[in-house]
């Protein structure tokens, strides 16, 4: 049977690979030495597989296309698009799909989908940075196999906030009772507040609602999935900034860990803005 043994939340802007490629700035030491430090926590669970539950920025999925939840089952995995590495200076990596575990949470061998969670499926994936940056960090060899889960949280409508956590109760259990041998570590990524292009971005460090960033790492730090659920309608998030709605993938995670109160959980203070940090140890 398969394990669950670690549960992540990491941020994933795409800027820092671009401000750290000449060495590591004082005023994001903190954020790299994070990622370290959850890289760490990660192999010393012994971890063989990844399920890393992010959100396209509008490269593979687009308003003509716009699924609630999407499992990769790709042999091989791509990643960056031609803006990153124009804007961000990504490089071109690749990882390895898990297609055992994909085809899995997907219903198995019954070939149909599971009651919780109406899936869609692409055997077609290249992964943007919503992927690849978590990776990058957090498996700097791109040596595990990688089932990656796209959540719509960008383009209305968007799923609620209880539909995440839905999907979370959902892979504890598939990943739990997977008829094959795997120590499994389930990474997502989002933001705390964040505002891209508006009025709010780029504060000099600030957050632009440190009122929400407060609440939410409170909610990780507590395990209080009812009020993450509850303080995450869709006005409240846009209201404290354009894509603050990536935080939701953060719902999925403290369900995964059956609302447990995070091992770590901080707004890690940087030159961007306060940068989410969350770990559970399953072990």
């Amino acid at each position: 049977m398969a394990e669950l043994v670690a549960i992540a939340g990491v941020p994933h802007n795409p800027l820092l690979y671009r401000t750290t490629a000449g060495g590591v700035p004082d005023d994001v030491a903190a954020v790299m030495a994070n990622y370290e430090r959850f890289a760490d926590r990660i192999a010393t669970a012994g971890v063989d597989r990844l399920v890393v539950v992010g959100s396209d920025h509008f490269r593979k999925f687009t308003h003509h296309n716009s699924p609630a939840f999407v499992v990769g089952k790709a042999h091989r995995h791509a990643t960056t698009y031609e803006n990153e590495v124009r804007h961000f200076g990504l490089d071109e990596w690749s990882v390895a799909g898990d297609e055992e575990m994909a085809a899995w949470i997907l219903g198995g061998p019954s070939a149909e989908l599971p009651e919780e969670i109406d899936f869609g499926m692409t055997n077609e994936w290249t992964l943007d940075h919503g992927f690849s940056m978590p990776l990058r960090y957090l498996r700097p060899d791109w040596d595990l196999p990688v089932v990656p889960i796209h959540a719509n949280t960008n383009i209305p409508p968007l799923p609620r906030a209880a539909r995440f956590a839905a999907l979370g109760g959902y892979l504890r259990t598939a990943i739990q009772s997977a008829p094959f041998k795997g120590r499994v570590a389930l990474i997502t990524s989002g933001h705390l507040a964040t505002d891209i292009g508006g009025p709010k971005s780029f504060l000099g460090g600030a957050s632009p609602d440190a009122q929400f960033d407060e609440a939410a790492v409170g909610w990780m730090r507590d395990g209080d999935l009812a009020a993450a659920i509850k303080g995450c309608t869709l006005e409240r998030l846009l209201e404290a900034g354009n894509v603050t709605s990536q935080f939701l993938n953060f719902l999925t995670a403290l369900a995964a860990a059956d609302s447990r109160p995070a091992d770590f959980a901080e707004g890690t203070a940087n030159r961007f803005a306060p940068t989410p940090f969350f770990f559970w140890d399953q072990t």
